[in-house]
């Protein structure tokens, strides 16, 4: 008996080691020096000006890694002028006024019309969030599990496996109740047809081989 609960213990093992890829906190060696930040956008004077959340200090932003935050932003603003941003960057020395560095940009995961963001309860906790429409659908992925939300139907928890496939996708996998669930997930700039926002990464919920397409961006548990 004692044999036979060892080698269930062995079987689960790659089960577990393929949860804990996605949980906690991640550091790409390439983002040494990097920040990640949310704040708000404000275009002043033809610039960029980036506030992080609950903080008074601006920085001048410096599109270094091309992500077209510029255009994006000029694309979402509101009659404000001022937009949710989730990015990461290297800050350094200005002597732009009216702000108190540069913010050399090199990577956007989120640009959203919002003014609530800053205070999302959530963020610091998850891992990945994807979303869709035409049904609506919702997935939260945390070190816990993965929380999937659909339009008329009770909320699914469960847990996953994560698969990587190389060049920045991968997919995280489950069966429930005879179901086949997958949420692939590609480095892909993606606009949400109903709100507007671009996130970093496109996704599809696959159920049973019925695909929804959507959009998703990590949360602060993961900074890939």
């Amino acid at each position: 008996m004692r044999a036979a609960r060892s080698l269930i213990l062995i079987a689960l093992l790659p089960l577990f080691a393929a949860c804990q890829l996605m949980n906690g906190p991640r550091e790409n060696a390439s983002h040494v020096g990097q920040t990640r930040m949310q704040g708000e956008l404000t275009a002043v004077d033809g610039k960029l000006l980036f506030q992080p959340c609950q903080e008074q200090r601006r920085y001048v932003v410096n599109d270094a890694g091309g992500t077209s935050v510029l255009q994006e932003a000029a694309t979402l603003a509101d009659q404000q002028g001022k937009l949710f941003a989730d990015l990461r960057g290297r800050v350094v020395s200005s002597t732009a006024a009216g702000s108190d560095s540069q913010l050399d940009l090199a990577n956007l995961y989120r640009v959203e019309r919002s003014g609530v963001a800053c205070d999302d309860p959530n963020f610091k906790v998850l891992i990945l969030r994807a979303s869709g429409h035409g049904p609506e659908w919702n997935v939260k992925v945390s070190g816990k599990g993965m929380v999937i939300d659909r339009a008329d139907q009770p909320p699914l928890a469960l847990p996953y496996v994560e698969e990587q496939l190389g060049d920045g996708r991968f997919n995280l996998s489950t069966e429930a109740d005879n179901q086949h669930i997958e949420l692939w997930v590609a480095p892909q700039r993606c606009v949400d047809a109903t709100s507007g926002s671009v996130q970093s990464m496109s996704a599809e919920l696959r159920i049973n081989g019925q695909v929804q397409r959507g959009c998703a961006y990590f949360g602060g548990s993961r900074n890939d």
